[in-house]
């Protein structure tokens, strides 16, 4: 609904403003020349179509908004459906499964609020992978460890990505046995190439000094895992202090990748490689008000 206030003279220009409530609370000012002579019944049909077009185009933004909040939460539940992380993994997602939630992606990436998401504030954050595509690394990688290993030996139970500072993190955490934790950290370095490209340059591997789970820890294993701990505790002092800060890697020059970030808002973030493979990741923290301020964009 418009609130249309001015007044019209026969010689002096229309001064307008208006007020609407279709979406948030904004007011626009109209100027008109009007010229001696007009009829008054053809200035009250200009000035119609100019309101008209002006309400219509705040109605166009909050019917796109809409759709992509609905969008957004189709894809959820697709994911959901689909056996999230664990059932991707593990090769237990069927092919209706993947080409629905392959659906759901293009029909998010389409409402895409962020039109420059490699310089958004929105991009910084913890996030935790949801989605991997048949070709992505991630993936690859995953498989190779549910193929070789059975579930009770290995077990691959979240991915994370920490970016900050033109700077990432991934980190998977993985289960030996039931019972030994140990995580793989990859760093690397983002270079912004375009509104929507990235160049990620791998720096380091990092597999960290595991650990156990006492509690968990079969009794036929009890036994050797006690005699290892003595074994490590007789080692001298430089060789224990590189094993507790983890196993390092260095991946400078050796590995690197392009891809662009298909959307972005505060709770997801949609990334194709150049293969166009998508990755989905939700967001872990929510960023402080103050640091982000969300400006939705779109094309009428």
């Amino acid at each position: 609904m418009a609130l249309l206030q001015g007044s019209i003279s026969g010689t002096c220009p229309v001064r307008l403003s208006l007020s609407t409530s279709v979406s948030s609370p904004s007011r626009v000012s109209l100027a008109v020349p009007v010229v001696k002579g007009w009829r008054s019944s053809c200035r009250r049909l200009v000035l119609r179509a100019m309101v008209q077009e002006t309400v219509q185009g705040s109605a166009s933004v909050y019917a796109r908004e809409m759709e992509r909040l609905s969008a957004k939460e189709s894809l959820l539940l697709a994911l959901k459906d689909a056996g999230g992380f664990e059932a991707l993994v593990t090769g237990k997602t069927t092919n209706m499964q993947r080409i629905d939630v392959n659906e759901r992606i293009t029909s998010l990436e389409r409402v895409n609020p962020t039109p420059r998401p490699t310089t958004s504030p929105s991009f910084e954050g913890r996030w935790n992978f949801e989605w991997f595509g048949s070709g992505s690394p991630g993936l690859l990688a995953a498989r190779v460890i549910f193929e070789r290993f059975p579930s009770t030996l290995a077990n691959l139970s979240k991915m994370e990505i920490l970016i900050k500072d033109a700077n990432a993190k991934a980190t998977a955490n993985i289960k030996l046995l039931n019972s030994i934790e140990s995580k793989i950290v990859l760093s690397s370095k983002l270079t912004v190439e375009g509104p929507l490209r990235l160049k990620e340059e791998y720096i380091e591997g990092m597999l960290e000094s595991p650990t156990v789970i006492e509690e968990a820890v079969p009794e036929q294993l009890k036994g050797a895992l006690g005699q290892a701990a003595t074994t490590l505790q007789q080692l001298p002092a430089v060789i224990k202090d590189t094993l507790a800060s983890g196993l390092r890697i260095p991946l400078i020059g050796s590995f690197e990748r392009f891809f662009m970030i298909s959307y972005l808002d505060e709770e997801i973030l949609i990334v194709r490689d150049t293969s166009g493979v998508p990755e989905v990741l939700t967001r872990l923290e929510t960023p402080s008000p103050s640091s982000v301020v969300e400006t939705l964009e779109y094309d009428r």
